[in-house]
């Protein structure tokens, strides 16, 4: 275990960088053994009326262990907007995903402490794993934007959970105790003018590998976006 604090050149506030009173950002959920896969189509949770969690299972989903991906929206989104935008990959590859929305207009620790949206999480995770048969091998968080630096960073602290992270556009990681040695899947427009990529993911992947981290890195010529053979590769990752 040791403590992440890199890259805050695109942090909002970086002096939350040095902040020892966020929470620890753990999630106490684990994948059941022993369940069979139950859900179906593309459902809310009905875990809040306001903002709420989408489930979507492919129809190609089979009887056995599945991959999951924990899909995370940017600033000011939706679960169901994101699903949507990588729904083409996300049936391709058979990927079972949950897209949760955020507590606020984007996540907890962006701009304040690790709390409500891990709490959240827990719950979310809980109930998709009474009705998906997770293969604890291919369960993967990750999203784009806000949520693929909230993706990181959770993902980072809780790597005994989550073995892969999947993280479009990413802008900077968020302290925390590193748990496990998750891989990490990243990719980044070279033409980005929201989060630039010269001051996000070409600091943040050498810091990983650094580490020691498994670092797969895409680079493509575009924006704040991600492109469908971008989002093609990076769900056939998780699902490998």
């Amino acid at each position: 275990m040791s403590s992440v604090v890199f890259a805050e050149a695109c942090h909002p506030t970086a002096d939350a960088e040095t902040d020892q009173s966020r929470g620890s950002g753990r999630l106490s959920v684990r994948p059941k053994s022993g369940v069979k896969t139950t859900a179906q189509g593309t459902r809310a949770l009905g875990l809040d009326a306001a903002r709420d969690a989408i489930l979507h299972v492919p129809a190609s989903v089979g009887s056995g262990p599945v991959p999951l991906l924990v899909l995370l929206h940017g600033a000011g989104g939706r679960g169901e907007r994101q699903l949507q935008r990588q729904i083409a990959a996300i049936d391709a590859t058979g990927v079972v995903v949950l897209a949760p929305d955020s507590r606020d207009g984007t996540w907890d620790a962006i701009r304040g402490d690790y709390g409500p949206d891990v709490a959240f999480l827990n719950r979310a995770l809980t109930r998709v794993f009474e009705t998906v048969a997770v293969d604890p091998a291919r369960l993967a968080i990750g999203g784009f934007s806000d949520g693929a630096s909230y993706g990181l960073s959770l993902g980072l602290i809780n790597g005994d959970l989550f073995p892969k992270i999947l993280a479009f556009s990413p802008g900077f990681v968020i302290q925390g105790t590193r748990q496990g040695k998750p891989r990490v899947f990243i990719s980044h427009g070279t033409a980005d003018e929201i989060l630039p990529i010269d001051r996000c993911s070409r600091r943040i992947v050498p810091a990983l590998k650094a580490y020691g981290y498994d670092v797969t890195y895409r680079e493509f010529e575009g924006g704040h976006q991600v492109p469908p053979a971008i989002a093609d590769e990076g769900l056939k990752w998780v699902a490998g």
